[in-house]
Order: structure tokens, then C-alpha cells, then sequence
């Protein structure tokens, strides 16, 4: 943030509704969000025209980019819709959720983040968090207390459950990103897609994905993983097939090499051509 060219904009009392309701919510859809600011406007400045919601966000972090505050825009990784957070850029660190948990709860949230982080699909299930309570620090904690600070986690929208299973929530993912790289640099999974960090691994996508692709001669070979675009976020996978589509050549030098057949691929895989000009995207494979 040092060193910003960023114009310094005008807080007026608009924009400071929106930000305390910003603030009570936590984080919000992008949906959600219009529907704040188009309240605001209402209640502060009816006649005014609302703005873009980009320029108005952009509006309020100028004036917050001295205190180390961002309104900070990400997705939620099972099916990107755009999610919006008030985040501390000059604390990234779990201390940001002292204000509401104890000691002895923040240690369990750091201890189920560990399990999410390690996890081969990003999620840990609530039998295996609570089998830590005995190591927490701070006041001892019984299981069934465990499981209600769980369910704390999960209103505050720091955690998803999903069928006993506990992975981030898109509000952590926004706060903590900058921490899970630091701290876990070994064992951080990064979408290959979008290059934003990758929590959940869907099935099929291990790390080691390979990924069938065509020799400039028309052999069919698999590529090793410097090549392979798995793992990626689920919904960076979904959008692939439109872009691919695009990329298809009407004409590849007259004709297109043989191909493995698609039922033949493994999930999420790429075709690719490998000629002089580079790779070029064939097709995609998903399952179903």
C-alpha cells in the first residue's frame, strides 16, 4: 500500500453507513451488497445517483488505506459468487478474532485450520477437530463445548459445514489468506486457474494431476505436473469449457491428430496441441 497513487476520495455519510453495516455483517455477498448500498443512498442522499459499485468501494478504500483497511472482494469457492469483507491488511494473523473468541478458542480454530490445510480436499471433520481439545491452551474444554464454539465459528462465517465436515469460509479465506501462505508455505494449495488460494480440492484433482496432452507429431502423451493446470478452484473448472471452446482452431494444419477418447481421460482434463507457437487448448473433460 505504500508507495499507492490512489487519489484520497470523500467520505460522506453514504459511504459510512455502508461501511458500518459492512462491519456488522462481517461479509456479504455481492448481491447483498448492492441492495446496502442502494439502503444507504435511500436513507442519506435520496435524490443522488448511486454509483458504481466498484468506484464507491474504490471511494472508501482511499480514505481507509491509511489505517491499514480495505474492503477486499473475493468468491466462494464451491460456485464463485463475488463475496465482499472489511479486512485488517496490518493484522493478518488469527489475533483478528480475539474481539469474540477466547484463548482457548481461538486455539481450536487454529488447530482445525491446520487440519483444513493439511487435508488432500480441504476439509476436516468435526470427530478430528474435537479430538484436540485436550491439547488446546487456556481454560480446558469439554467436547460439547468444543462443538458449540464450532457452531460459533460457523455463524461468524469463519467456517462452512457441510455433512459433519468443517472447511473455510470465504470471510477467512479474504482475512487470512496472506497468514495460510506464511504460515503453511509447504502445504498452501494455489488454483492454477486463477492463481487464488485453493481450500477445497474437488475429487479427481489431486496435486499430482496429470493431464493427457498431443506431441507436435500427434502422440499422445501425459504431461508431468510443471504442465498440468489441476488442482483449481470448482468454479474456475466450470468456466474452462467456454474458454476452451473459444480457443479451438477451425484449422490445425489441415487436421487434428488422433485424440484419447473423452470417456478415456481422467476428470478435469485438458487436451492440449503442443506446436511451434506454443500449446493451444483443445478440449476439457469433466465428469458426468
Amino acid at each position: 500500500m505504500q508507495g499507492s497513487t490512489r487519489r484520497m476520495g470523500v467520505m460522506t455519510d453514504v459511504h459510512r453507513r455502508f461501511l458500518q453495516l459492512l462491519m456488522t455483517h462481517g461479509v456479504l455477498e455481492e448481491w447483498d451488497v448492492k441492495r446496502l448500498q442502494r439502503h444507504c443512498y435511500k436513507v442519506h442522499d435520496r435524490n443522488a445517483t448511486v454509483d458504481k459499485l466498484e468506484d464507491f468501494i474504490n471511494n472508501i478504500n482511499s480514505v481507509l488505506e491509511s489505517l491499514y483497511i480495505e474492503i477486499k472482494r473475493g468468491v466462494t469457492e464451491d460456485d464463485g459468487r463475488p463475496i465482499y469483507a472489511l479486512v485488517n491488511l496490518a493484522t493478518t494473523s488469527i489475533s483478528k478474532m480475539a474481539t469474540d473468541f477466547a484463548e482457548n478458542e481461538l486455539d481450536l480454530f487454529r488447530k482445525a485450520l491446520e487440519l483444513i490445510i493439511d487435508s488432500e480436499t480441504g476439509f476436516g471433520s468435526s470427530t478430528n477437530i474435537l479430538n484436540l481439545v485436550d491439547q488446546l491452551k487456556g481454560k480446558k474444554m469439554r467436547k460439547k463445548e468444543a462443538e458449540q464454539v464450532l457452531q460459533k465459528f460457523v455463524q461468524n462465517k469463519w467456517l462452512i459445514e457441510k455433512e459433519g465436515e468443517f472447511t473455510l469460509h470465504g470471510r477467512a479465506i479474504l482475512e487470512m489468506e496472506q497468514y495460510i501462505r506464511e504460515t503453511y508455505p509447504d502445504a498452501v494449495k494455489i488454483c492454477n486457474i486463477c492463481h487464488s488460494l485453493l481450500i477445497q480440492v474437488p475429487a479427481g484433482q489431486g496435486t499430482g494431476a496429470h493431464h493427457w496432452a498431443l506431441g507436435s507429431r500427434g502422440s499422445v502423451q501425459v504431461l508431468p505436473g510443471i504442465l498440468a493446470l489441476g488442482p483449481a478452484l470448482p468454479h474456475c473448472w466450470r468456466i474452462l469449457p467456454q474458454e476452451l471452446a473459444e480457443a479451438i482452431s477451425q484449422d490445425v494444419s489441415g487436421h487434428l491428430p488422433t485424440v484419447p477418447r473423452r470417456d478415456a481421460l481422467p476428470p478435469s482434463s485438458l487436451v492440449l496441441l503442443l506446436g511451434s507457437k506454443g500449446p493451444r487448448l483443445l478440449y476439457f473433460s469433466q465428469e458426468g
